[in-house]
C-alpha cells in the first residue's frame, strides 16, 4: 500500500519563491499548499493541520516569531523556518520560540527537501518508538519517553521536541559530558556548524524552562570546549 505523500504548509508572501518551493518540493514527493500571509497560515493551521510548516521570517501582516508562538500555544506539529540570510539572531529566536529547524536565505532547495524529511522523520520516531525503557529519572526530573513528557517534582514542564531530545540525552547519561555535536546531532539530526550555536540556545530555553519549575539552572553545566553535563549531584540532599 501506497503512503499518503507528507502535506506541508508554505507560509511565505514571496509568490515567485512560494511557487518554484512548490513545483520543487511536490517532485520530491510531498503535497503542498500555499499561503502568502501569517493569519491566513494561522486559520489553515487551525482548520486542517498539515504534517509540518515551513514558516518564513518576514511577513506583510505579522512576523513569522508571533505565527511560532500563537502556533505553539495549540499545536505540537513540526516548523522549519526560513530566516534572514546570515542573521543568527533570527535563528536564536526561532530556536527558542519552539521551531524545529531554521533554514537561511538564500538557500538551496535541495537542502530544504533534506532537511524536511530529517524533521519529519525525527517527529515519526518521536511518536512511534518506544526506547528500551518507559521513563528517565534523575532526581526530581521525570521524563515519560511513550508519552512525551517532561516534570520536575509534581510541576509539568512544557518543552519543544528539539528541547525534549536534547533533555533526553543529559538525562540518559547524568554526569557525563556530551559534546555539543553530539547533541546537535541527536537534537537536530545534522551535523554541527561553524559558529553554530543551535545546542547552546536551546540549553539556555532548557535552563529557563527547569527554573521556572524549582530546578538550580547550574544543574545543567557547561564547560567551554567540551560541551554540556546534567550534574546528578546537583540534586543529592546533604
Amino acid at each position: 500500500m501506497n503512503q499518503a505523500p507528507h502535506r506541508l504548509l508554505l507560509i511565505d508572501d514571496d509568490v515567485s519563491l512560494a511557487k518554484m518551493l512548490h513545483e520543487f518540493l511536490e517532485l520530491h514527493g510531498f503535497q503542498v499548499d500555499i499561503v502568502h500571509e501569517g493569519e491566513a497560515g494561522l486559520q489553515y493551521i487551525d482548520d486542517n493541520p498539515p504534517d509540518l510548516v515551513i514558516l518564513d521570517v518576514m511577513l506583510p501582516d505579522i512576523s513569522g516569531f508571533d505565527i511560532l508562538k500563537r502556533l505553539r500555544e495549540k499545536h505540537e506539529l513540526p516548523v522549519v523556518m526560513l530566516t534572514a540570510r546570515g542573521d543568527e539572531s533570527d535563528r536564536i529566536f526561532g530556536l527558542m520560540g519552539g521551531a524545529d529547524d531554521y533554514l537561511p536565505k538564500p538557500f538551496n532547495p535541495l537542502e530544504l527537501t533534506v532537511r524536511i524529511k530529517a524533521v519529519l522523520k525525527r517527529s515519526t520516531s518521536d511518536a512511534t518508538q518506544l526506547p528500551a525503557r518507559d521513563k528517565l529519572i534523575v532526581g526530581p526530573l521525570k521524563m515519560d519517553l511513550k508519552r512525551r513528557t517532561m516534570s520536575a517534582g509534581e510541576t509539568p514542564v512544557r518543552l519543544t521536541a528539539a528541547e525534549m531530545r536534547v533533555l533526553e540525552q543529559l538525562m540518559s547519561r547524568p554526569g557525563e559530558v556530551l559534546s555539543r555535536a553530539r547533541l546537535t546531532q541527536s537534537a537536530l539530526d545534522r551535523p554541527i556548524e561553524a559558529y553554530d550555536r543551535s545546542i547552546d540556545t536551546l540549553i539556555s530555553k532548557i535552563r529557563g524552562k527547569l527554573a521556572a519549575a524549582g530546578i538550580d539552572q547550574h544543574c545543567i553545566r557547561g564547560l567551554r570546549g567540551h560541551g554540556y553535563v546534567l550534574d546528578d549531584e546537583c540534586f543529592v540532599q546533604d
